[in-house]
């Protein structure tokens, strides 16, 4: 197909999603679903926006729990809802679940955040994702009778180092976090001074998920494999190391091997049990959301089928 139309019919589709979309603005008290809403704030002139996902049986005189999940670059927030599988564990679970869209794409695809150390043109132009996060959450709090003692986020590649960088600033906000595929710091070339968040004001329980063999955002740090150039990223030891020294765990560890051998689950507890650090490592997994989405399509003898993060994660969060 001639690119031109091919592009052309990429923007016809958005533009007709983007218009059949359901409102959150329109709504009374909404029926279950998932719902855009945009906001009064501008980037190139388009208006920033968020869909939330209203759980079966929702009860709007109960408060209710939120988790807000951030896709990855160059990836959108209906596709992070699809992939991540968040509003099917919400249905069943009964919280609210917000995923944000990034500043910058085309005809509403290929999103990226500024994490402070990547990525792209949201870094170069130094947006305020940290803002915009910090809005959703305020939209949705004057809407909806949300638990602010229970507020998470979930972050996944570029989303998860957003996720880090807002957990770093803003750690009164939330009661956990988890990030899949990301890293909390790195440098953009060789000239540049390595970028790392800043210690957070107090402790913050988190749950991390990393693929061994991970080629865009490495496990054991430096240059992406897949992509080359002069891009490096902190390491996930030391990532997690970052974490449990903020939450002043101890330094031995528990760890587990699971789903015959493929995962590691390593275990950092503070001296009250209240602000756990946890890892998950996975071999031969590459840069995916670890959940049903894909492993569902795995053979079916492959232990790591039923491995599922989204489950994982609000069992982390629940407690």
């Amino acid at each position: 197909m001639n690119p031109f139309y091919y592009t052309l019919i990429l923007f016809l589709l958005s533009c007709f999603l983007w218009q059949c979309s359901p409102s959150l603005s329109q709504q009374g008290i909404p029926d279950p679903g998932t719902y855009q809403q945009k906001l009064n704030m501008e980037v190139m002139g388009a208006k920033r926006n968020y869909w939330l996902h209203i759980p079966a049986n929702y009860d709007p005189q109960k408060e209710t729990p939120l988790v807000v999940v951030v896709h990855g670059a160059f990836s959108t927030a209906r596709k992070m809802e699809k992939e991540s599988g968040f509003s099917e564990v919400a249905d069943q679970e009964g919280f609210l679940v917000a995923y944000p869209s990034g500043a910058y794409g085309l005809f509403g695809l290929f999103q990226h955040w500024n994490a402070g150390h990547c990525c792209g043109k949201a870094v170069n132009d130094n947006i305020d994702d940290v803002g915009f996060l910090d809005t959703v959450i305020d939209d949705i709090s004057q809407r909806f009778l949300v638990d602010s003692k229970r507020i998470y986020m979930v972050g996944f590649s570029n989303g998860g180092m957003l996720t880090y960088r807002f957990a770093a600033e803003r750690t009164n906000r939330l009661a956990a976090a988890a990030t899949l595929a990301a890293a909390l710091g790195g440098r953009p070339s060789s000239k540049s001074p390595w970028w790392k968040i800043s210690p957070p004001s107090e402790p913050l329980p988190m749950i991390i998920f990393h693929a061994r063999d991970d080629e865009i955002v490495p496990y054991y740090g430096g240059i992406s494999p897949r992509k080359g150039g002069e891009r490096k990223y902190i390491s996930v030891a030391e990532s997690v190391d970052f974490w449990i020294e903020n939450n002043h765990c101890r330094k031995e560890a528990i760890e587990q091997r699971l789903y015959g051998g493929r995962v590691t689950r390593t275990s950092w507890a503070d001296s009250q049990g209240e602000n756990e650090v946890i890892l998950y490592s996975i071999d031969n997994w590459g840069h995916k959301w670890p959940g049903r989405y894909f492993t569902g399509k795995l053979d079916k003898d492959d232990d790591f089928r039923t491995f599922n993060a989204v489950d994982l994660i609000w069992e982390f969060f629940r407690k």
